[in-house]
């Protein structure tokens, strides 16, 4: 049975709603463990005392806050539990605003399910309720991991998933990144082409289509090396040039469309646009009936039927 991490309550105006916490997702990375090189033996990690010279074991640790160069001062649970702080035990409610959150709300950190306890049930679903007709989130305040948290509460299937967000000071500027979007110019053809490739690559997000292949991938390459045998390295993708962009944008669409007629699931939509852009790579090589094929594919998007084609492939 799942185990809540955190008792507490929404805070809702004059409302509470008793809920627990529990962690939305988990990792699934494959781990590993630090060998030392000469005899491929596990090394440990031991807590080390100076003072004493000696190892001791983490139960004999306590946490401590250094006020002055060398001095500690030990914070116990007790009195991280007594911090006077409404959102210590609440789920403080600070605003709502459009479930889009497009002005910095999207830096998430963490994402954990609500649960309702019985005598705050009623409440719990009202406010989900209220929230999804409206189309609203609720900003959010919550001490958790001994530090407050600003976050964000959304409705999700049959509960509300509280996410917690970065606050403005943990997220880095973009001045020195170098960001020229001004000073591209963007032709029209090359514009409806991308328009073409989106629409011909849209359709319903499942998140069961997805799988983590660097995972599968790097177990391969695991097993091949248990096997004695040495793992082939993957061709590194190369960066569209240029110049190639046309050609990899209708050869995309191409590939798009052809993995729609054959009825594909989504999630290897992203290795057919990959091969899609291989093509377009040995079409400026020498293949001539790539960019025949291209011009053919220009020039429908031009004609007055387009419309109907869209539709079709939307």
């Amino acid at each position: 049975m799942a185990r809540s991490m955190w008792r507490g309550a929404i805070q809702f105006g004059l409302v509470t709603i008793p809920v627990k916490l529990y962690l939305a997702t988990e990792s699934s990375s494959i781990g590993f463990n630090l060998l030392h090189a000469s005899c491929l033996n596990r090394i440990q990690m031991k807590v080390y005392c100076p003072y004493h010279d000696e190892v001791i074991p983490r139960s004999e640790t306590v946490r401590g806050y250094e006020w002055s160069k060398g001095k500690y001062v030990v914070v116990t649970e007790e009195d991280i539990d007594a911090v006077p702080l409404k959102t210590m035990r609440a789920i403080e409610i600070e605003m709502f605003v459009p479930a889009s959150r497009e002005s910095g709300a999207q830096f998430v950190k963490q994402a954990y399910y609500l649960e309702p306890e019985d005598v705050g049930a009623k409440a719990f679903y009202l406010l989900k309720t209220v929230l999804a007709d409206e189309g609203k989130s609720a900003i959010c305040k919550i001490v958790l991991k001994d530090r407050e948290q600003l976050a964000a509460l959304n409705p999700f299937s049959s509960t509300m998933l509280l996410t917690t967000l970065h606050w403005p000071d943990e997220v880095r500027s973009m001045e020195e990144l170098n960001l020229p979007e001004e000073q591209m110019e963007i032709k029209p053809a090359e514009r409806k082409m991308a328009e073409q490739l989106v629409a011909s690559m849209t359709g319903e997000f499942d998140a069961d289509d997805y799988h983590d292949e660097y995972r599968a991938a790097l177990m391969a390459v695991i097993e091949a090396k248990v096997a004695g045998e040495q793992p082939v390295a993957a061709a590194k993708a190369e960066p569209t040039k240029i110049t190639d962009l046309m050609a990899a944008l209708e050869a995309s669409v191409a590939a798009a469309r052809e993995t729609r007629r054959s009825g594909e699931p989504a999630a290897s939509k992203t290795a057919a646009s990959k091969t899609a852009s291989g093509k377009a790579a040995s079409a400026k090589a020498g293949g001539t009936r790539a960019r025949a094929s291209g011009k053919a594919q220009a020039e429908e998007a031009e004609a007055p039927a387009k419309p109907a084609r869209r539709r079709k492939t939307a």
